[in-house]
């Protein structure tokens, strides 16, 4: 059964800093291109940010993050990573990992609110 489990949300002022971890169980995750996902209140989800599955470890960013959040992931941890610097209140939202494009197993989330 596959797992996702993500911490690290918070509230934090408009230009600071988290980091965001995802545990990940119940796959082969060294195969699998992983992302991290931002639902902001009463939208949909969107990808944010993937990494690729290979040892290259090609990143790709939404246009409204790139420069300020980084992925990142450790295969021997089965976990994937999420630097967000200068942060903005847009930024608001419950941040998801999973599989790019994702499978039908989603965790709980973890709430980032970005106050301005």
């Amino acid at each position: 059964q596959v797992q996702l489990v993500e911490s690290g949300g918070g509230l934090v002022q408009a230009g600071g800093s988290l980091r965001l971890s995802c545990g990940v169980s119940g796959m082969f995750f060294t195969n699998n291109a992983m992302g991290w996902y931002r639902q902001p209140p009463g939208k949909q989800r969107e990808l944010v940010a993937r990494i690729s599955s290979d040892l290259r470890a090609i990143t790709k960013y939404a246009v409204d993050v790139s420069g300020r959040f980084i992925i990142s992931r450790d295969n021997i941890k089965k976990a994937v990573y999420l630097q967000m610097n200068s942060l903005k209140p847009e930024d608001t939202g419950v941040y998801y990992c999973n599989q790019d494009p994702p499978s039908e197993y989603w965790g709980q989330g973890t709430q980032v609110t970005v106050s301005s």
